[in-house]
């Protein structure tokens, strides 16, 4: 299975970043770009790719640990970003960012106890995927957009769970066709103080 971890925003959060991205598809710069699914969305704290059944009791359980060492923390979502000059455009996070961090740090620590091969430490980047840019060709302008984003602020949601998602890759070679997500675990942040 092709899983990773992941703080998955409430709803209403989720809601009201769409209702902002909306009109930015229709700029020119949007249109150059592979918009995600609001469906999609989430906020990644490790990922695990393909993982054998063999090892997912395992990492069920170190995961659960982690949860349960990690206590409730706030977050909302503000600005926006790009990775690699336009290839990748992003929601920023707000808030208890530290707490997500240590939370990521763990969920990648789960990983590697439970023997789920991992790519090495990567310092962690707190935000959430809006877009990409089209395979090929050079990736579009988005200043305009990180500029219509910029006042952007989400309410702010007790983050209180940790979940284990199944990525499905597409398999339809239909172009646009965006992978499906399955949370197939949750384990409640119960760490008081």
């Amino acid at each position: 299975m092709r899983l990773f971890a992941a703080v998955l925003p409430p709803k209403d959060v989720i809601q009201d970043l769409a209702d902002a991205v909306a009109p930015l598809r229709d700029l020119p710069a949007g249109r150059g770009l592979r918009w995600t699914e609001p469906a999609n969305w989430h906020l990644t704290l490790a990922f695990y790719g393909e993982v054998g059944e063999d090892l997912l009791p395992a990492l069920r359980e170190r995961l659960a640990r982690a949860a349960a060492h990690t206590g409730p923390f706030a977050l909302a979502l503000g600005g926006a970003g790009q990775f690699g000059r336009g290839r990748a455009l992003w929601a920023g996070v707000r808030g208890d960012v530290r707490d997500l961090r240590f939370l990521a740090s763990r969920t990648e620590a789960a990983a590697r106890r439970a023997g789920v091969p991992t790519d090495g430490h990567r310092r962690y980047r707190a935000h959430l995927s809006l877009a990409r840019s089209g395979r090929g060709g050079a990736a579009p302008d988005v200043r305009p957009l990180l500029d219509a984003l910029d006042g952007y602020r989400s309410r702010s949601w007790t983050v209180d769970e940790l979940a284990l998602v199944h990525s499905r890759l597409p398999r339809s070679g239909i172009p646009g066709e965006q992978p499906r997500y399955e949370t197939v675990a949750r384990w409640e942040l119960s760490a008081s103080g």
